[in-house]
C-alpha cells in the first residue's frame, strides 16, 4: 500500500508542471511587456498608456477564466444513480453478464437514460460503481465519472466537462487574445530589433515575446476553432470520435439542438454573462434534451424527449434533414406512381368489361 500511495503523489505532483510552466510563462510575459517594452522601450507616453490598459484587461480575463478552468471541481453523478445496496451485493455476486445486465436495467427503469453501449447494454462503471447518465465518461487521470466529460487537459491539470467547460472556451478565447495583442503591439520593435534600433536590455525580451506570442497565437487558435465546432454541434470531443448510442441506434447529432439552442447550452440564455468567467451553463449535467428521429416514413416526425424532472429549457420540434426529406418525397413519388398505375389497370380492365358485355 505505501508504494502505491507514494507513487500517486509523485505522479499529482507531476501533473502540475505543466501549468507551473504555462505560470511561469504568462509572470515572464508580463514583465517583458510592462516593464521591458512599456516602460523602457516605448518613449510616447500616450502609446505605452493605451498599451498598459488594454493588455491589463486581456490579462485579467486571461487569468480570470485560467484559474476557473483550473480550480472547478468536475461534477459526478448525483446518488440516485448509484446501485442500491442489496442491487449492489447481487450485481457483484453474479458471474454472468446476462444476469447482471439484468440487475442495471432494473435499476435504471427509474433513471432518464436515453444512451446505451455500443452493444446496447446500460452504461455502468466498475470503477465508480454507479450508472453513467448521458455523456458521463470515466476519467482515468481523475480517477472519477465526469459529467459531460470532454476530455482530460494536462495544461490545466484537471477534467474538463460540464462544470468547467464554459470556462475552458473563455480560457482559449482570451489566451488568443492575449496572444493577439502582444504579437501585433510587439512587431513594430520586433522589426527595430533588426534595425538595431532597440537598446541592448530590450533586445531579448522583444526578440522571445513575439517568437512565443506567435507560437502560442498559432496552437490556440486551432484548439479553439476546434471547440467553437463543437458547441454549435452540440458535442464533446469523445462524441466528436464516437457517436453516442441512442435506443434507435448511434446518432453523432442526437443532443444537437440548433445552433442558437447548443450555443445556449454552454453559454446560458443571458448574453451579458457569456464573456465572464461566471457558470451559467443549462441543466444540470445529468439530463440532456435528446433528438431521436423516428425512421417511420408513414409519420416521418422528430420527436424532442427532454426530461419533465429537470430544469431543461423546452425545444421545438426540429424539421428533417434534408436527406430524410428527399427520402421522403422519392418514396410518396413511388407510392403516387404506384397507385396511378392501379386505377388505370382498374379503368382499362372496367372498360374491357363494358365492351365484352355490349358485344354479347
Amino acid at each position: 500500500m505505501a508504494p502505491t500511495h507514494v507513487l500517486r503523489c509523485c505522479q499529482r505532483c507531476l501533473a502540475w508542471i505543466p501549468v507551473i510552466f504555462i505560470a511561469l510563462v504568462v509572470c515572464w510575459s508580463y514583465y517583458a511587456y510592462v516593464v521591458e517594452l512599456c516602460l523602457y522601450t516605448i518613449t510616447m507616453m500616450g502609446e505605452r498608456i493605451v498599451y498598459l490598459i488594454f493588455f491589463h484587461v486581456s490579462f485579467v480575463m486571461f487569468v480570470w477564466s485560467y484559474w476557473k478552468t483550473i480550480f472547478t471541481k468536475p461534477a459526478n453523478p448525483s446518488k440516485e444513480f448509484c446501485l442500491p445496496k442489496a442491487e449492489k451485493e447481487r450485481y457483484e455476486k453474479e458471474e454472468r453478464p446476462e444476469s447482471q445486465q439484468e440487475i442495471l436495467w432494473r435499476a435504471a427503469s427509474t433513471l432518464p437514460l436515453y444512451t446505451r453501449t455500443g452493444a446496447g447494454a446500460i452504461r455502468y462503471c466498475d470503477r465508480c460503481q454507479v450508472i453513467k447518465p448521458d455523456r458521463c465518461h470515466h476519467c482515468s487521470a481523475c480517477d472519477m465519472c465526469v459529467l459531460k466529460m470532454d476530455h482530460h487537459c494536462p495544461w490545466v491539470n484537471n477534467c474538463v466537462g460540464f462544470s468547467n467547460y464554459k470556462f475552458f472556451i473563455l480560457f482559449l478565447a482570451y489566451s488568443l487574445v492575449y496572444c493577439l495583442f502582444i504579437a501585433a503591439t510587439v512587431l513594430q520593435y520586433f522589426i527595430k530589433f533588426w534595425t538595431n534600433e532597440l537598446n541592448n536590455s530590450a533586445k531579448f525580451h522583444v526578440l522571445f515575446l513575439f517568437f512565443v506570442a506567435a507560437m502560442f497565437c498559432i496552437s490556440i487558435l486551432s484548439l479553439f476553432s476546434y471547440h467553437l465546432w463543437l458547441v454549435g454541434k452540440n458535442r464533446s470531443t469523445i462524441e466528436a470520435f464516437r457517436a453516442p448510442v441512442f435506443r434507435t441506434g448511434s446518432d453523432k447529432n442526437g443532443f444537437s439542438l440548433g445552433f442558437r439552442k447548443n450555443i445556449a447550452q454552454v453559454f446560458g440564455d443571458q448574453k451579458q454573462y457569456w464573456l465572464l468567467p461566471i457558470f451559467t451553463s443549462q441543466g444540470d449535467g445529468l439530463t440532456f434534451p435528446t433528438r431521436l428521429v423516428n425512421a417511420d416514413a408513414e409519420q416521418a416526425t422528430v420527436t424532442l424527449q427532454p426530461d419533465s424532472n429537470k430544469c431543461v429549457p423546452e425545444v421545438s420540434v426540429s424539421p428533417l434533414s434534408e436527406s430524410q426529406n428527399r427520402l421522403l418525397s422519392n418514396e410518396q413519388q413511388a407510392n403516387n406512381t404506384e397507385d396511378h398505375l392501379a386505377e388505370n389497370f382498374l379503368k382499362s380492365a372496367e372498360s374491357e368489361t363494358v365492351t365484352m358485355e355490349s358485344e354479347s
